[in-house]
């Protein structure tokens, strides 16, 4: 394992290589995971101090299931993750299922992306994308599953509920600080749009949860019947009147907007996250 990372180290070198090492140490411990590849920017030999750490997580396939549902609980404990996944939406669909987390190293937050893919897909994944391998686990042959099909499909098709979006919201935020800082005004656009897409999907998830209207049709008829619909559509319509492309100014001004919002649709889940949205406000304050 250490030869495949110096390797990725010499291409690189970047300040995060210290949480590249932790990450491929704790990931690696399970035994269900066949393999580890990084890919996107350090695979490349692009990485500068903002660069996130992206994998390619290979589980045996019998174990994938019970991965994907202890990947929030290792990143938490193991790598110090302040926020669950996100199940990421921005990713291309490659067979697996991608999941974004903010990781707290070194006095600084970092994205860590997994995609987690069952070995049977993984050269299917491999073919599509750059990848460097980090860890190989030896003498373990894997065989395909009929059944990760079905988790892979359920969970991408399945619903988002308040608190994924909330999370959502925030990961965006922190994704957006990134553009912002070098500069990339049409990634910025795009992402920012994502976030105000997701703050009305947790109005949507929080107050019409049985909504059978589609993206932003009804909006009025469906969240403007209370006091609290018609507080949350006002703060929504004052959200979508901001920059197109925003400034470090805007995007601390929408994440104010997107919490009061969060915590007018569902306070239980902005209760929940409490201690993890102060260290998300702790650490943007300091990026």
């Amino acid at each position: 394992m250490s030869t495949l990372l110096d390797t990725v180290a010499a291409a690189n070198l970047p300040r995060q290589f210290g949480l590249l090492e932790k990450s491929v140490e704790a990931l690696s411990h399970s035994s269900a995971v066949q393999s580890l590849h990084v890919r996107g920017s350090l695979a490349a030999g692009t990485a500068d101090r903002l660069s996130d750490l992206d994998f390619v997580v290979a589980v045996h396939d019998p174990s994938f299931a019970s991965f994907v549902r202890v990947a929030d609980a290792l990143m938490t404990a193991e790598l110090g993750a302040i926020l669950p996944g996100w199940r990421d939406t921005i990713v291309a669909r490659m067979g697996g299922l991608g999941y974004v987390y903010l990781v707290a190293y070194s006095g600084k937050l970092y994205q860590v992306d997994l995609y987690i893919v069952p070995v049977s897909r993984l050269e299917t994944v491999l073919a599509r994308t750059t990848a460097m391998p980090v860890y190989l686990a030896e003498g373990q042959a894997s065989r395909p599953h009929s059944h990760v099909d079905w988790i892979i499909n359920s969970t991408l098709e399945r619903p988002y509920s308040p608190d994924e979006l909330l999370v959502e919201i925030l990961v965006l935020g922190h994704m957006i600080r990134k553009r912002i800082t070098r500069g990339q005004r049409f990634i910025a656009y795009a992402e920012m749009f994502a976030l105000h897409a997701a703050v009305k999907n947790m109005i949507k998830a929080s107050l019409a949860p049985g909504s059978s209207f589609y993206g932003w049709y009804q909006l009025p008829e469906e969240i403007g019947t209370t006091p609290i619909g018609r507080q949350c559509l006002a703060d929504l319509d004052r959200l979508l009147t901001g920059n197109a492309v925003p400034t470090g100014e805007d995007l601390t001004a929408a994440l104010t907007t997107a919490l009061t919002v969060a915590e007018r649709a569902a306070p239980t889940v902005v209760q929940a996250l409490r201690p993890a949205i102060d260290a998300y406000w702790h650490y943007l304050e300091y990026a």
